[in-house]
């Protein structure tokens, strides 16, 4: 079923158009990538579906009745209420009878029978509403956006960026929306929390359009790929990493079609000057009507062609001594916190090491100990080795001052740089025309990013500290920034969340999480793997002991809220959810073998089929898997 439909849109700023043909519709099922470089215009085009801005022609038309939930990157968060308020915005009738059950359980403090009897209908209307097991499902949501129980009776005002934005992500994905728009999700998502979300976005029933730079995001989300041009929307029904080889075969067609053309044209000019004044005369005027007519093949356009004329070229350098940097004793404490303690790390010249972990395990704070940039009370030593010269990259983009122009920025570090020289260098990382000469205020995210690295570069090192240096990077810059590293002769320790830089760039991998660090001597790639199959070990142990444990009584857990009758209530209604989710997970998983058997079933000729039924077992294996988390989680609160 259709849901959103755009048709012809065209926009721009200041007499420059954007786009001025963007076409595509999306039905339910559809998780679309919108993809393009930096200032492409793909988050206008998102503004323009969700009703935030007017196009100057074509026209969204949303199915009737569609809800439509927009992330946006820039955090747009009411300060009103608590986390628990904001996740469930979007159900106004829940909301209200919260907030009414809440006075009317204050009002029963009083013992009246009216009192009580009001407690009572509210109660029931929570239930029939199905005001629980929104909650429920909200609480689970939000344990995998990292916001505990205790997190959700917390103030809007006292979240950090970066809770911010996952508890906006959380507030979009809770809407249930017909409609989803998502303008980069992954942006404050540790790796864990990214697989999570790429399978709660598979299973959804509703269109998706997303934005991300993110490529294995795309591919292990999306089954359609829309490419933004000046002239057009192209429209690609399948993922990412396909999409790139399509592209690139519709393209070289493209350019056949139009060197035909031309080939044709001046055959055909040739001809009408040879033969315009003789014998011929008249065929002549009969081709050059027919050249008048015809329409022009335009070149194709490559979006993708200024984007890969980024030219990340580290300087020479010294070579440094075998053994870069020796660490012992580390520890780090941030807000009353230990993040991590006695930790040891001997690295070697050549390696590239990537730091992982959860969000708020530390990472960027050990990566700026070994920098030499910690703060006053961390403890340990760091031993450097002979010959270093270190650069350091700031996710935050500190190192920029943004009352200066980037030429300027230049000749702050190379002094000896002339206007014209600073000029041509920054032309190797995009800054073409007026853009050395404008504000770095006034600059987007992707390209002080890329500023950020142009100064960085200017002088020759051989051993880098690199925090989150894709973040803000378009897919081409992050791929040539791969490759510059991976070629690099110096030493890297980077902190990441993308998986292909993670994958394309490492030799090992430090991993930091509950307070422990262990360096792992494989890559990002193969350490990624034996993740998978120790997670995967774990969830069987799970599915084991929820086995076990159905086929034991339920114990009724001892109350000692007497006192309390929200607490009661609330102690009673875990005690009932293990019960559901111990039914549930017997029936789910009794439908995964029916669906196993129908598998095992089908011809091999009927692939449409198959491959529907696949999508089925596999999201009803991640709702099963869910579930058994949050049967653990309940259960153990309930035996507490």
């Amino acid at each position: 079923m259709t849901v959103l439909e755009v048709s012809s849109l065209k926009f721009g700023y200041l007499g420059e158009s954007l786009f001025s043909d963007a076409s595509f519709s999306l039905a339910l099922g559809d998780r679309a990538a919108m993809v393009a470089p930096n200032g492409a215009g793909k988050s206008t085009l998102l503004r323009l579906i969700a009703g935030e801005l007017e196009p100057e022609a074509g026209f969204v038309v949303r199915r009737k009745e569609a809800r439509l939930a927009y992330y946006r990157q820039s955090h747009e968060l009411s300060d009103h209420g608590t986390v628990l308020d904001a996740f469930l915005s979007g159900f106004r009738e829940i909301v209200t009878l919260r907030e009414q059950l809440a006075a009317a359980e204050h009002n029963a403090a009083s013992g009246s029978a009216e009192a009580l009897s009001e407690l009572g209908r509210l109660q029931d209307a929570y239930h029939v509403a199905q005001g629980d097991a929104l909650e429920r499902r909200v609480a689970e949501l939000g344990s995998k956006l990292g916001f505990a129980q205790r997190d959700l009776d917390r103030q809007v005002t006292t979240l950090s960026g970066g809770e911010r934005g996952r508890l906006l992500l959380g507030v979009s994905l809770a809407s249930d929306a017909e409609i989803l728009l998502l303008d980069e999700p992954t942006n404050h998502l540790d790796l864990a929390t990214i697989r999570w979300l790429e399978g709660y976005l598979r299973g959804l029933r509703a269109a998706v359009l997303l934005v991300s730079h993110d490529r294995a995001f795309l591919d292990a989300t999306t089954n359609k790929t829309l490419e933004l041009g000046v002239r057009s929307l192209r429209v690609y029904p399948v993922k990412y990493s396909d999409y790139v080889v399509a592209r690139e075969v519709d393209l070289e067609r493209e350019r056949a079609v139009v060197e035909r053309q031309q080939e044709a044209i001046a055959k055909t000019e040739d001809y009408i000057r040879r033969n315009i004044a003789g014998q011929n005369a008249k065929q002549a005027q009969g081709r050059r009507k027919i050249l008048e007519r015809l329409e022009r093949a335009e070149n194709p356009e490559d979006i993708w062609a200024n984007a890969e004329r980024v030219a990340f070229r580290f300087a020479p350098a010294l070579r440094s001594g075998d053994i870069v940097l020796e660490a012992k004793g580390l520890s780090a404490s941030r807000g009353g916190r230990s993040l991590f303690q006695n930790v040891n790390l001997l690295v070697s010249r050549g390696e590239r090491i990537a730091i992982v972990g959860p969000n708020g395990a530390g990472k960027t704070t050990l990566l700026k100990l070994l920098a030499g940039r910690g703060a006053a009370e961390d403890q340990g030593s760091v031993k450097r080795g002979t010959n270093l010269q270190e650069g350091y990259f700031d996710q935050h983009l500190g190192e920029l001052d943004p009352s200066l122009t980037p030429i300027e920025e230049m000749r702050r570090i190379r002094g000896d740089l002339n206007a014209d020289g600073a000029r041509q260098y920054l032309a190797r990382f995009r800054f073409w025309g007026d853009d050395p000469l404008r504000r770095i205020a006034g600059f987007s995210g992707g390209e002080r990013s890329r500023l950020a690295l142009a100064k960085l570069l200017l002088e020759p090192r051989n051993f880098l500290f690199l925090d989150e240096p894709t973040n803000h990077l378009d897919i081409p810059a992050a791929e040539i920034l791969e490759e510059a590293l991976a070629g690099f002769e110096g030493t890297v320790l980077f902190v990441s969340h993308d998986r292909r830089f993670l994958e394309n760039v490492s030799t090992r991998v430090l991993r930091v999480e509950d307070g422990t660090c262990e360096l792992f001597s494989t890559n990002f790639r193969d350490w990624s793997e034996q993740e998978q199959l120790r997670l995967t070990a774990q969830a069987e142990a799970m599915r084991a002991r929820v086995a076990a444990s159905a086929k034991e009584a339920p114990v009724a857990g001892r109350s000692s809220f007497e006192d309390n009758k929200a607490a009661r209530r609330d102690q009673e209604r875990k005690k009932r959810r293990v019960v559901e989710l111990e039914k549930e997970i017997a029936q789910s998983e009794a439908r995964v073998d029916a669906m196993r058997v129908k598998l095992r079933e089908h011809s091999p000729d009927e692939w449409e089929k198959l491959a529907e039924l696949a999508q089925q077992e596999q999201a009803l294996q991640r709702k099963i898997d869910s579930m058994l988390m949050e049967w653990a989680k309940v259960s153990e609160e309930v035996e507490a």
